[in-house]
């Protein structure tokens, strides 16, 4: 998944960009919100019914999700199996962080860490570092990734009476959720950070609504203290996340973006010149040791890029069919498709 972006204004060279008709201001400009419809009235609907219902099926949503995860392992192939990829050389560094966590026994449930966000010991303190941060103090709405490592970030800024915004699990079962302290208990605040309980207490936002999002945290598989480079997991999703804030004029280039990991995800070999132009780099690393300040000089994405995202990926998110299909209405221009690709295996966790 890479590009061809609504708005862009750095150095990474670009094929033609797609644009909207001149009639009409250009969409995804951070600096210049711009008010958007609504969805179709399905969309809206859809939406109203689930903030609406009162009860939750843990069971079913739980088996939904592992039913989605289990049909995706078996349509999926290696991606750094595949001979000639580009990317290849980010599925070498995943591999041996992998590897190497597993075999340091530096993993922690949910195991093996391949291909996941790798759950390390120390999680919690690296956690604690990072709500340390002037950043974080200061910060009323915090986005945080939905991987088992950044759970107890999820419960310090739920704890700290902020708002915490946190996409459902590989955006299949939804979109984002917004959860405030106040709408929960004592007893409930733990559940509501865990995927299910997100689903469960949190309200669902479609991409018409009007939030500013003060820091991103995401997770990491491998990251480089001297140029803020990461790696997730290859699945795209923190991107995607990260181009539809961009797109809903949440966030900008000033938005600092933070991951946590354990010391030994820590490279130096991610080569910034092979970084595509929707790769997110990241401010602040906060491992169980350290903090870094990154300096980074890598340009951040500025939305989503419909001419790198495959059929495959699309055809997993109803979220980005739908504003595929309400850009390509408002301006009357079809978007580009990227081209067609294998998609990498998901997690298999053990019991």
């Amino acid at each position: 998944m890479d590009t061809q972006l609504l708005k862009l204004s750095h150095a990474f060279p670009l094929p033609i960009k797609w644009a909207p008709a001149a009639s009409k201001p250009p969409l995804n400009l951070p600096s210049i919100p711009q008010p958007k419809p609504p969805f179709p009235p399905p969309f809206s609907r859809n939406l109203t019914a689930t903030a609406a219902r009162r009860t939750f099926d843990e069971a079913a949503y739980e088996a939904e999700r592992l039913s989605l995860d289990a049909a995706a392992r078996d349509s999926m192939a290696e991606q750094s199996a595949i001979e000639g990829d580009p990317k290849a050389w980010k599925w070498v560094i995943r591999k041996r962080i992998w590897d190497l966590m597993e075999a340091r026994n530096i993993a922690q449930f949910p195991r093996p860490v391949h291909h996941r966000i790798p759950n390390f010991t120390g999680a919690t303190v690296a956690a604690q570092k990072l709500s340390e941060l002037q950043v974080f103090k200061e910060a009323k709405c915090v986005k945080v990734n939905p991987d088992t490592p950044q759970k107890q970030v999820r419960f310090l800024t739920l704890n700290g009476g902020k708002k915490l915004l946190t996409p459902q699990p590989r955006l299949r079962t939804g979109f984002f959720s917004v959860l405030e302290y106040s709408m929960l208990s004592p007893d409930t605040i733990k559940e509501a950070c865990t995927s299910v309980g997100v689903a469960k207490y949190g309200k669902p936002i479609g991409l018409e609504e009007k939030i500013k999002v003060d820091l991103i945290v995401v997770g990491s598989v491998a990251v480089d203290p001297k140029t803020g480079a990461r790696l997730g997991k290859g699945e795209g999703f923190a991107e995607l996340e990260y181009g539809m804030l961009r797109y809903m004029c949440s966030i900008d280039d000033s938005t600092p973006i933070v991951t946590s990991v354990h010391d030994e995800q820590l490279v130096d070999d991610i080569p910034i010149e092979k970084l595509l132009v929707h790769d997110v780099p990241v401010d602040i690393i906060c491992t169980p040791t350290r903090v870094i300040f990154t300096n980074t000089s890598i340009p951040k994405p500025q939305g989503i890029y419909w001419d790198k995202l495959s059929p495959e990926k699309l055809g997993q998110i109803k979220i980005l069919r739908e504003l595929k299909r309400k850009i390509e209405r408002e301006t009357g221009e079809k978007l580009p498709t990227g081209p067609s690709e294998k998609l990498p295996p998901t997690a298999r966790r053990k019991r």
